[in-house]
């Protein structure tokens, strides 16, 4: 629940700084899939790379200005054990990896990238939210249900 309440309060800061825009929900019939089709920087993207949906690039681009870029880190916490945190940040620090697509970056420090690499970062809009979540992460054993949080593989 505290994770939720964060990712909330997350959203409303994101909100604050550039206003959501309205728009139509995909129809039923388009499916998750053809919503969320992963993309990345090179078509064989490695096993350590990061890898950015559609509809994450499409809503970094409409939110970032000038060198900003979606940071995503991963912290202790959460109902699982650990938890993702994703904030938008102007600064590259010497141990962070950057993964660009079509223009939009999302940077991730070295101990972070350890638990998601492999992942997809995808935007997701649903009628009781929008936010950005991590999807078919291989370092994670099992996350609870509503994305936030995860348990590592040992």
């Amino acid at each position: 629940m505290a994770g939720a309440r964060w990712l909330f309060a997350a959203l409303s800061a994101l909100r604050a700084v550039s206003p959501w825009p309205r728009v139509r929900l995909p129809a039923a019939s388009q499916g998750q899939q053809s919503r969320r089709g992963a993309s990345s920087s090179s078509p064989e993207a490695g096993e350590g790379q990061i890898r950015l949906t559609d509809s994450c690039v499409q809503r970094l681009l409409e939110i970032t200005e000038g060198s900003e870029f979606l940071r995503l880190q991963v912290e202790g916490g959460g109902c699982s054990g650990f938890q993702y945190k994703f904030s938008l940040d102007t600064v590259i620090h010497p141990d962070d990896r950057v993964f660009e697509q079509g223009g939009a970056r999302v940077v991730v420090d070295s101990d972070s990238l350890a638990f998601v690499k492999g992942a997809h970062v995808d935007f997701s809009q649903e009628l009781i939210r929008s936010s950005f979540q991590v999807l078919n992460n291989p370092q994670a054993q099992q996350g609870c249900s509503c994305g936030s949080s995860f348990s590592v593989k040992l």
